[in-house]
């Protein structure tokens, strides 16, 4: 079985829970018969029902290594106890944490998985994980958004440890120095 048809059915959370990096790796494992199809909590019954049908084994029970299935729930940080830290915002898989140093941060509800990732690394234990108002199930419209905010965020980061030639570093601060001095003599009406 092809790790793509498995990943759609995984709900995309990136909790981790499943004792793999993410739902792709996991996809992988369960392609390379490495994984069974029951440590997806979030997933649940459910998911393991369809990955059982998927790929013609008989469902399992939620291992309770992994966790227990439970209804959908968000972060929610406490704006008047958080200091800013930002060890929150790199420990969220589909970056639905904004905020700055030494600011207070905020959760996009609408973004968040419910993954819990970014609870450990609070120092302040400001952050709870509160259920979806009015109570809903994981859809596949939040499977996609979130498998696409997770592949965004990790073309982001990938990006940003691409070291920059030192030639065209070097031809963009010579660019912008003279565009500067340009600028600068223009202002004082010499050239």
């Amino acid at each position: 079985m092809h790790a793509d048809q498995i990943d759609s059915l995984l709900p995309q959370t990136q909790c981790t829970k499943c004792g793999y990096e993410g739902c792709r790796p996991y996809a992988e494992a369960i392609a390379a018969d490495e994984a069974e199809i029951n440590q997806c909590p979030p997933g649940g019954a459910a998911g393991i029902e369809a990955l059982a049908q998927l790929l013609d084994r008989a469902p399992l029970p939620l291992n309770p290594q992994n966790g227990f299935e439970r209804p959908l729930t968000v972060a929610v940080i406490d704006e008047s106890r958080c200091i800013g830290c930002t060890l929150c915002i790199p420990a969220c898989p589909v970056d639905a944490i904004v905020g700055s140093a030494k600011r207070m941060h905020s959760v996009i509800a609408s973004h968040c998985t419910g993954c819990d990732l970014c609870l450990p690394p609070c120092p302040m234990d400001c952050i709870s994980m509160v259920p979806v108002a009015p109570a809903r199930t994981w859809r596949q419209a939040d499977r996609t958004a979130a498998r696409g905010r997770h592949d965004a965020r990790r073309e982001r980061l990938q990006a940003s440890t691409v070291p920059q030639s030192p030639q065209t570093t070097h031809e963009q601060r010579a660019s912008a120095v003279a565009s500067a001095i340009a600028r600068a003599q223009q202002r004082r009406g010499t050239t």
